[in-house]
């Protein structure tokens, strides 16, 4: 008789066959409901960053555009109108000074603040996997140096160098591409050491001794036997990373060595918004809010990812949750 096909006795409870890995972490993660709506929130915000001259087309704007009329030069650059310039043509009101339209940027500052996190996150995770596996799986006099480097990088003011380094390049070097280049170039370190320390566990068990004494290679063993194991401490902790990054892009442009103008972003509109909080509050409080909403719905979806491939933390951490039932095997 075919396996799909189930025998129901007197009284006997149907047999369920166990979910698969997968289809496991969405069900766990499904159940947590501050994970669900974290993930919608970040799913939103993508769409708008992608849909960013889709969306100031629709508004009839453009974020470079200059309106002059629409700002008080005798008071100093200060929209004309309520709420900084709100209006049937100006969904968000204007910048002050400039006259450019706030929803534009806005929706474009998004496409960048988000575009540079995330590349600075796949450039940080992939080179801490890289070193942390050669590290692992290396002699031990590789292991001890890339293990000291780790430990200097870890070490060094992160803030200060991408400073130093930000400001000796050229300005003609594309400045989104650089600061995510400085900042996942920099922030590897801590990929490095989770992947090591893992990496150094499964390398005593079994499955892993099974595959060396067949005569495979180190870096087969580590594609096909370590990976797959290391995938969820890493998705874990590259779901933490990236709201961090976008911390770090907003603080550099907020410094003045992020991105330039014209381009928008979320940082440097805040830099530029920093002398008009009294006279014009919403510039400030736009991308200030939008910068907020975002670190916190990553940060959670981040904590709901880290619950739903732990086990062990879905049955300790029940913040916002509720009970998750296992399938019996």
């Amino acid at each position: 008789m075919s396996e799909a096909l189930l025998v129901k006795e007197a009284g006997a409870a149907p047999v369920v066959a166990p979910a698969s890995g997968a289809r496991l972490f969405w069900r766990r993660l499904r159940a947590q409901r501050a994970a669900s709506a974290a993930a919608l929130v970040v799913l939103l915000l993508v769409l708008v960053a992608r849909a960013a001259p889709l969306l100031a087309a629709l508004a009839g704007q453009d974020p470079n555009t200059y309106h002059p009329d629409l700002v008080d030069s005798a008071a100093g650059g200060v929209p004309i109108g309520p709420f900084g310039g709100i209006s049937a043509d100006h969904w968000l009101g204007v910048e002050p000074q400039t006259g450019r339209d706030l929803f534009a940027r806005i929706v474009y500052g998004a496409r960048v603040s988000l575009g540079v996190a995330l590349v600075a996150t796949v450039l940080q995770i992939t080179l801490g996997l890289i070193i942390g596996l050669a590290a692992a799986l290396g002699s031990r006099w590789v292991d001890q140096l890339l293990s000291r480097i780790t430990d200097i990088n870890v070490a060094l003011p992160i803030m200060v160098i991408a400073l130093a380094l930000l400001a000796i390049v050229p300005d003609t070097f594309p400045r989104p591409v650089l600061i995510a280049l400085v900042i996942g170039g920099i922030n590897w370190a801590g990929t490095s050491k989770i992947v090591r320390a893992q990496a150094l566990t499964l390398k005593s068990l079994d499955f892993v001794s099974a595959a060396r004494l067949s005569g495979r290679g180190k870096w087969s063993i580590a594609r096909r036997e370590l990976l797959p194991s290391l995938a969820a401490p890493v998705i874990t902790y590259a779901a933490l990373a990236f709201p961090s990054n976008i911390i770090v892009e907003a603080a550099l442009s907020f410094l003045g060595v992020g991105i330039k103008p014209p381009t928008p972003s979320w940082g440097q509109m805040l830099t530029e918004a920093d002398t008009w909080y009294q006279a014009a509050p919403t510039y400030l409080l736009l991308p200030a809010g939008l910068l907020f909403v975002t670190v916190l719905a990553l940060t959670v979806l981040g904590e709901g990812v880290r619950t739903a491939l732990d086990p062990r933390a879905a049955s300790r951490l029940r913040v916002g949750t509720k009970q998750i039932k296992e399938d019996a095997a």
